[in-house]
């Protein structure tokens, strides 16, 4: 079995590595992986890989040396199972490789757990394989690409809406040309009436893509954070640039009434320790808002919304995305390795097919 392990200590280096597949236990089920994106939200999982987590869902047993999870799609190509037959389609968090071991049980008629040991502990969201309607290469690959980051973007507006927009006046949208900080603007754009005034920072390169596509109030380069309106104020950040932050924080000073960190997608310009100007940010973890919102609305429901609110947006991806695909793993090192280096175009929507 093939697969890509990433540098731990450096993100931008990785390698094809090879190893055996390991023969199935009882309970056990052998998932061929076949489809899935890649985004700068995988950067982030590297950027974040200790300090959320991400690195104990496939470990590598190579020290120093992580996988990187992926959302996409997989078939069962042999099971020692009865909850899944060869042939299904499950859609979910696999490794950077070409397959996948696991250890099904049941939550429903549609969904499965993993539950190998490892994974018990890690976040259940993370875990859910969803079964899967034969569906195009096309469906397939925007599946892979935005479901889970228009789920972000959308779990982003439910919270801020949650927390009554922590009485601000305009949110703050930082990276508005990620893929989840236009789809968070494309959220709040869709309330009426609009209860804040929303806007899209961004580079200069980028600012036509995010004014034409995003439905902002206003959109701004990061050259001119020091022109933004002086009001009670949320900044959403993506991409956990050190340098933007803390031009924005000292700017907007005690108007900033919360500040939240989402992504790490500038990993190489991120600074965890930082003192800044006005309140202190708060790592954004969408398994939390979806975990609240099971506890106020009942078990289902969050995911019925989510489901929902990501194939709205995705509706007219064709305006605002081009779909690439990939052929073969190895295909999967230059993609990630110009992701890791914010070296690819907003408008790319990268999947690889094994």
């Amino acid at each position: 079995m093939k697969r890509i392990l990433v540098d731990q200590n450096d993100i931008t280096q990785v390698a094809v590595d090879e190893v055996p597949s390991e023969p199935l236990a009882d309970g056990q089920a052998r998932l061929r992986i076949a489809r899935f994106a890649l985004t700068a939200n995988n950067v982030t999982y590297a950027a974040t890989g200790f300090v959320i987590g991400y690195w104990h869902f496939f470990p590598s047993g190579i020290t120093g040396q992580g996988i990187v999870p992926v959302w996409g799609f997989a078939e069962v190509v042999e099971t020692r199972s009865d909850l899944v037959t060869v042939g299904e389609r499950l859609y979910g968090f696999y490794p950077l490789a070409e397959e996948l071991v696991i250890a099904p049980t049941k939550e429903g008629e549609a969904v499965i757990l993993d539950a190998a040991p490892h994974r018990a502990k890690l976040p259940p969201v993370y875990n859910r394989y969803v079964r899967s309607a034969p569906k195009s290469a096309t469906q397939e690959g925007l599946q892979s690409l935005l479901q889970p980051l228009l789920a972000t973007s959308y779990l982003l507006s439910d919270w801020l809406q949650d927390n009554s927009f922590f009485d601000a006046e305009q949110v703050v949208v930082g990276s508005a040309s990620s893929k989840t900080g236009l789809g968070l603007c494309k959220f709040l754009a869709e309330l009426s009436p609009r209860p804040v005034r929303v806007v899209g920072l961004t580079s200069s390169g980028n600012k036509p893509f995010v004014a034409a596509e995003a439905g902002c109030d206003a959109v701004m380069s990061y050259d001119d954070i020091e022109t933004l309106e002086k009001c009670p104020s949320v900044y959403v950040d993506m991409a956990g640039n050190a340098e933007v932050k803390a031009r924005l924080h000292s700017h907007l000073g005690d108007q900033l009434r919360h500040s939240s960190a989402v992504g790490t997608s500038h990993w190489d310009q991120f600074q965890p320790k930082q003192k800044l100007a006005g309140p202190k940010p708060q790592f954004f973890f969408a398994p939390s808002q979806i975990e609240k919102r099971r506890a106020d609305w009942g078990p289902g429901e969050i995911e019925r919304r989510i489901s929902a609110a990501w194939k709205r947006i995705a509706a007219d991806a064709e305006s605002w995305l081009t779909l690439r695909e990939h052929a073969g793993l190895e295909a999967a090192v230059p993609v990630y390795t110009a992701l890791a280096k914010g070296q690819a175009a907003p408008g790319d929507g990268h999947v690889v097919v094994i």
